[in-house]
């Protein structure tokens, strides 16, 4: 009640009106933005990131999208016949579920304006020819010039990338707010070839087994490719020279504690039989597939959040579909699924 005091108990109000939902998340969000610029509420950062979730949402859900898609009869995936209207349909579909997490971040877009079995390439800046509905955000590079990468805040910025060719979106791990400071930690656990899918799951348990000793809740994702994400979510403290270390001691220490199963090398030909723990999700520039992206593989799969209990029995990474939007709205709606990827968490010392 403390907190609920804090934040302004006119925002509850609010929502607790008929058709006031909106209206009292906008102000309970405005509050604790309030608190945060008088660094006051360090204990109501997770509170205040999902109170801009909800609001993504419901923006999404309450605005039509207004963005024509043409050539909508073209064939995206050779293999299964599906078109760049049927992709289109389902981005529409899952804005509500997939905005929330790919909303006011950096991100690259995988294009493939032709279908995935020919040219694709990653861009994340944009000399303008997206339009107003994707925006920019000025980020320094190495050579300390400024460069402007992409993002995006509505469904209309979500499908202007699908008519412009995307299939694939990709987020740097921090927002547009303080892109110096990680929001989270991913572990990518992929497979040699001819490892099973059993060895993923192993390995994918194993890193929630070591994590939850330092004190990180964990989630887990099927990547929609060949292997999983252990994702740790941050409250945004930690810069990221201190995030990426973290995560790659942590790698290298479970490739040498367990050198027959895992590997920490970044040579293709040093990981044979092995899962590579690919660490270097956690740096500065770096990105990893969103919950909910389709993905340019054959089947047109897509990453999807699974519980922990799912990943006992889940046949594979691939097991979600574009075809399966009603499939995946539902299960966001789950209450074993409603607070995935969520935690108010720092990074530990290791």
């Amino acid at each position: 009640m403390a907190f609920r005091k804090s934040v302004g108990a006119e925002a509850f109000e609010l929502a607790e009106r008929p058709g006031g939902e909106l209206l009292g998340i906008a102000a309970r969000h405005q509050a604790l933005d309030q608190l945060a610029s008088e660094g006051r509420y360090a204990a109501g950062v997770l509170e205040r990131r999902h109170c801009a979730a909800q609001l993504v949402r419901l923006r999404s859900a309450e605005s039509p999208v207004n963005v024509p898609i043409s050539n909508a009869e073209r064939i995206i995936y050779p293999e299964s016949q599906i078109t760049k209207g049927q992709l289109a349909d389902y981005y529409a579909a899952v804005s509500p579920i997939i905005l929330p997490w790919i909303a006011s971040r950096p991100i690259s877009l995988v294009r493939c304006p032709q279908g995935r079995a020919k040219k694709c390439f990653f861009q994340k800046h944009d000399a303008g020819s997206f339009g107003e509905a994707v925006r920019h955000v000025a980020i320094e590079e190495k050579d300390g010039e400024e460069e402007p990468y992409l993002y995006i805040d509505t469904a209309d910025g979500l499908m202007t990338c699908v008519q412009m060719g995307t299939i694939e979106f990709h987020g740097w791990g921090a927002r547009i707010e303080d892109v110096e400071k990680a929001d989270r930690l991913v572990f990518d656990l992929d497979p040699d070839v001819g490892l099973d899918f059993e060895a993923v799951r192993s390995a994918a348990f194993r890193f929630r087994d070591i994590l939850k000793t330092i004190g990180l809740e964990t989630f887990p994702m099927v990547t929609g490719g060949k292997g999983v994400h252990v994702i740790a979510p941050l409250t945004p403290r930690a810069e990221w020279p201190e995030v990426k270390d973290f995560a790659r001691r942590l790698a290298i220490a479970v490739a040498q504690t367990e050198p027959t199963k895992f590997t920490a090398a970044l040579p293709k030909a040093q990981r044979k039989g092995r899962i590579f723990v690919d660490y270097l999700r956690n740096q500065r520039g770096a990105t990893a597939v969103m919950p909910y992206s389709a993905r340019a593989r054959e089947g047109a799969p897509v990453a999807a959040p699974i519980t922990w209990k799912e990943m006992e029995t889940i046949e594979g990474p691939a097991r979600f579909h574009v075809g399966d939007q009603a499939e995946l709205l539902k299960r966001a709606g789950l209450k074993t699924l409603s607070s995935w990827g969520r935690a108010d968490q720092a990074l530990p010392d290791l």
